[in-house]
This record gives C-alpha cells, sequence and structure tokens, in this order.
C-alpha cells in the first residue's frame, strides 16, 4: 500500500475484518471456514509468531475458536500484521488465513518489485484508476504471476480463463482455454498450397 495512503487502507481493512463470520462453510453467511487439519493451526499459530519476532505488529489478534460449532479445533481468526517483504515468513506460503499488509514509497514499478520479489506467483492484483499503472502491472515487465488481476481481488479466475502459476506455484495451467487438452491429442498440420515444393534451410535440387 502507498504510504501516502497507508493508514487509511489500513483502518478500512481492520474494520472489514471485525465484519468477518467464521463457522461451517455449508452455510452461505459465514466468510471463513476452518483449515484443513490441525497441522495447518500448527503453522497458522508459527507464521503469527514469527512476523512478531522478526520486527512485524499485529494489528489483528488472531487465535484458535472453541465452543459450539468449532469441535474441530481448526476453525481460527483471520489476522492482520504489518510487515516487511524481506521479512522470512512473508516468503513463505503459510497456507492460513494471515494477511501481511506492506508500506511503499516511490512508484508503481517499486511496489511490482515487492510483489514480484517472492519465489511464488500464483495469482496477484493492482488496484488503480491509473490505466498506464494498470497496462504496467499486466505488461512483460509487471505482475509475474500466472494470474493478473485489475481491480478485483486475487482469488478464483474469470471461468473462460486458464488457472494456473508460474515460479513455484508453476504446474501448468487447468479449466478456461487449457480445460479441452485433457481429453484431446494435439497434431501440428502443414499444408503447401503452392505448386512448388520448397525444402527446409533454402535446399534446392537441379532436376
Amino acid at each position: 500500500i502507498h504510504e501516502s495512503i497507508y493508514d487509511k487502507v489500513k483502518d478500512a481493512i481492520v474494520s472489514a475484518y471485525k465484519q468477518l463470520r467464521i463457522g461451517n462453510p455449508l452455510d452461505e453467511t459465514n466468510h471463513v471456514g476452518p483449515l484443513i487439519d490441525k497441522h495447518a493451526v500448527e503453522m497458522y499459530h508459527q507464521a503469527l509468531e514469527k512476523v512478531v519476532a522478526e520486527g512485524g505488529k499485529i494489528l489483528v489478534e488472531g487465535g484458535v475458536l472453541s465452543g459450539e460449532g468449532y469441535e474441530s479445533g481448526c476453525y481460527v481468526k483471520p489476522a492482520i500484521a504489518e510487515a516487511e517483504n524481506t521479512f522470512e515468513i512473508v516468503q513463505h506460503e503459510t497456507f492460513a488465513p494471515v494477511l501481511y499488509l506492506l508500506k511503499y514509497s516511490g512508484t508503481v514499478v517499486d511496489a511490482i518489485a515487492i510483489q514480484n520479489g517472492v519465489a511464488q506467483g500464483l495469482s496477484s492484483a493492482i488496484m488503480t484508476n491509473n490505466l498506464r499503472e494498470a497496462e504496467l502491472f499486466l505488461s512483460v515487465t509487471g505482475s509475474d504471476c500466472g494470474i493478473a488481476n485489475v481491480n478485483i481481488g486475487t482469488s478464483g479466475a474469470e471461468i473462460g480463463g486458464a488457472f494456473g502459476g508460474e515460479k513455484e506455484t508453476g504446474g501448468g495451467r487447468e479449466s478456461g482455454s487449457d480445460a479441452w487438452k485433457v481429453y484431446m491429442r494435439r497434431q501440428t498440420n502443414t499444408i503447401n498450397y503452392t505448386t512448388s515444393l520448397p525444402l527446409a534451410q533454402g535446399i534446392k535440387f537441379d532436376l
């Protein structure tokens, strides 16, 4: 988040997190379901402890929920922490509801460099009303993720688009424009529709 609007955006996000409903994911009124298992809960705790140990500041406290509906011990509270991109934990993919807020100064080029400065590359997004910033983000020198969105979040993907990432999250693509490849074989065809018979590398024979 750019330093000029950092506090405003931070306050808005913290306010939004206070409105999150946690519970059974089959209930459509809930926003957050459980983590996959107790090991994931441990990683969640470790991430929050590590970000503080590295100098970060917790803005929205985490924790495991208990009581009726939370008997599994896998329901946790989404947490927010102020951090730096150089933190080891920020570079790690935790798979838990922990949001790191990173402040930057300078231009959008600096922000893109921060975003790209991790080993993962599945989904990304930019929020801007500046067309040049949006086009830069989508260009070859912009986001290095498999999915790059403008003015919409990073979760999910358009149904017509291929889903997948790059770098350490680059496991190929699925769905959308790549879905047909699962069911078909590919064949490359070349048809010469002229009256001559050209040979490769310009080879010619006097026949």
